[in-house]
């Protein structure tokens, strides 16, 4: 009996349901669990900075039953399934998890641990991705050079960097995600997960939002998470500067635990191997 996940992924998504999988199967190592994402980067970002030991790239949910087997155990995070694939899903599988169910902010606290003393003030991220040109036109619009650093995304576009570099005043690799999160004093950010996680690490998260991206707004309104809502960087970046010089209290944020989870699934291990005489 394996244990999947299943997060949908790409250049024109993001990584954020990869990192919720990510830290939801870091919790359930036990159980050797692997990670399917619908673009191979993906997993191989999972791998190299999340602590996912195993991945395989699946294009899209509904062929996961290529490498399952009946009986196996999947948790999933994507807006692809309709009600008769959860059907024949929840027949396949001895467990179906759907990972929006987890109301709780979902982070790898063992990844982003506490830092009392974060070596970069101000950290910019807009995203792991921008293939609608959205961040790239904010700073081509722009002429002045900021006092920030910039984190650049998964999924940004080659080339990019060179136009970020007259713009901000240090660009820091991708694959430094988890060190820049757990070190930026102030991160401007307009993803929610990267916010959360900057929080795990007693950082200060500055929301700005996008147009392409849903935000959990009530999730937001009860943390307290300042948000901008500015069209133009320099709007964006000035309001940042204000926020920062009189960051707001957050309220107390208590993550996700996943021993519920961790439970059911032992359950149907156990079952299995009772039944299969390998108890």
């Amino acid at each position: 009996m394996q244990v999947y996940f299943y997060a949908k992924s790409g250049h024109t998504i993001g990584l954020e349901q990869t990192k919720k999988c990510a830290a939801i199967a870091s919790a359930l190592n036990e159980f050797d669990p692997i990670l399917c994402t619908s673009d191979f980067r993906a997993g191989a970002f999972a791998k190299e900075l999340l602590g996912v030991r195993r991945y395989v790239n699946i294009d899209v949910i509904r062929n996961m039953h290529n490498i399952m087997q009946r009986r196996d155990i999947l948790l999933y995070n994507t807006d692809e399934t309709n009600e008769e694939m959860i059907k024949g899903m929840d027949e396949f599988c001895s467990l179906l998890y759907n990972v929006e169910e987890i109301k709780e902010p979902i982070v790898d606290t063992n990844l982003y641990t506490k830092n009392d003393n974060p070596s970069i003030e101000k950290t910019i991220f807009f995203g792991d991705d921008d293939y609608y040109n959205q961040f790239i036109g904010l700073v081509e619009n722009n002429k002045d050079k900021y006092d920030i650093d910039l984190l650049m995304g998964h999924y940004f576009f080659l080339g990019n960097e060179k136009i970020f570099t007259n713009h901000f005043s240090n660009i820091i690799d991708e694959e430094e995600y988890v060190e820049t999160i757990q070190n930026s004093k102030y991160l401007l950010t307009a993803s929610l997960q990267s916010a959360l996680e900057a929080i795990s690490c007693g950082n200060n998260p500055v929301l700005f939002t996008r147009e392409d991206k849903k935000y959990d707004e009530a999730l937001i309104e009860k943390l307290n998470i300042p948000v901008i809502s500015e069209e133009s960087l320099e709007n964006i970046i000035n309001k940042f500067n204000e926020i920062c010089e009189n960051y707001p209290k957050l309220n107390s944020i208590e993550f996700a635990n996943f021993d519920g989870i961790k439970a059911q699934i032992q359950a149907k291990v156990d079952a299995f191997a009772k039944a299969m005489g390998t108890e």
